[in-house]
C-alpha cells in the first residue's frame, strides 16, 4: 500500500470532528455487511478519544480515513478492540491492518495483563487477528460481563445470538491471551494452512444459524413463497 501521506496514530481531542463522519460510516457498513458494528453514537466515539482509547487515520491534508477503539470489561481482565472501521475509499488498500497492528499495541501498552479480543464475520479481519497472535476460540472463553453482550442489541443478528444461548452467532469469537499464546507467526501460519476451512465455516453459518429465519419469513408471507423482512434485504442465497 502506498500510504506515505497516511497517518496513524492516537487520536487526540481535535479529532472529535470526524466523530459523526465515523458513526455515520459504521452504520452505513453494517447494513451493507447485515452484519457486525454495535450502533455506537458520536458522543459515545468522542469519550473514547477524550480517553485515548482510540487510533485515527487520517490523510497529511486531514481527511479521515479509518477509526478503532478500546474496550475494556470484567474489571479489566478482557480488552477488546472494537469499531474498525475504514473510508470506502481506502478499503483494500492495507490501512485496515495498520490500523488493527497500532490498536492492539495501545491495547497492549495500556493493559498488559489484559486477555485481547474480537468478534467479526469478515475473513480479512481474521487474517489480520491472526497476523497479531490472535486464535480462534468458543464464545465461553469470551468474558461473560453483561454489558458487552448488551452491546450486540443493535446488531441485526442479535435475536440470533440470544436463541443459542450466547454460544454462537454469525461471528467469529478470537481471542490473544498474554499468558498463554501461540506466536503471531504460529497463528498466522494456521490461519493459511486453514482459509478454505474457514471460509466454509462462515459460509455454512451464514446458510445454518439464517435459515430458520428465512422459513419463517416464507411461512408467514402471505402465501407469495418469499420473505420479506431486513434478513431478505441483507443476506440474498
Amino acid at each position: 500500500m502506498d500510504n506515505q501521506n497516511i497517518i496513524i496514530r492516537v487520536a487526540t481531542p481535535d479529532d472529535k470532528v470526524y466523530a459523526k463522519t465515523i458513526t455515520a460510516e459504521m452504520e452505513a457498513s453494517a447494513m451493507a455487511r447485515g452484519t457486525g458494528i454495535a450502533k455506537r453514537s458520536s458522543e459515545y466515539i468522542e469519550g473514547k478519544i477524550d480517553e485515548g482509547k482510540s487510533v485515527i487515520a487520517v490523510t497529511d491534508e486531514g481527511k479521515w480515513v479509518g477509526f478503532c477503539y478500546i474496550e475494556t470489561w470484567s474489571h479489566g481482565d478482557y480488552v477488546a478492540n472494537s469499531g474498525l472501521i475504514v473510508s470506502p475509499e481506502f478499503r483494500k488498500s492495507g490501512v485496515a491492518k495498520s490500523i488493527k497492528k497500532r490498536i492492539f499495541n495501545l491495547s497492549r501498552e495500556k493493559y498488559p495483563n489484559a486477555k485481547i479480543f474480537g468478534l467479526t464475520t469478515g475473513l480479512a479481519v481474521m487474517k489480520i487477528n491472526s497476523d497479531l497472535g490472535y486464535e480462534p476460540v468458543t464464545y465461553s472463553e469470551l468474558t461473560q460481563d453483561e454489558d458487552f453482550w448488551a452491546g450486540c442489541k443493535s446488531c441485526v443478528n442479535y435475536e440470533i445470538l440470544m436463541g443459542k444461548d450466547r454460544k454462537i452467532c454469525m461471528c467469529t469469537a478470537m481471542l490473544y491471551d498474554p499468558k498463554d499464546h501461540y506466536k503471531p507467526e504460529e497463528t498466522k501460519q494456521y490461519f493459511e494452512e486453514n482459509v478454505k476451512g474457514f471460509e466454509r465455516l462462515l459460509r455454512f453459518k451464514r446458510w445454518k444459524l439464517l435459515k430458520p429465519f428465512m422459513k419463517k419469513e416464507i411461512n408467514g408471507g402471505g402465501g407469495n413463497g418469499k420473505p420479506r423482512s431486513l434478513f431478505h434485504y441483507l443476506f440474498r442465497f
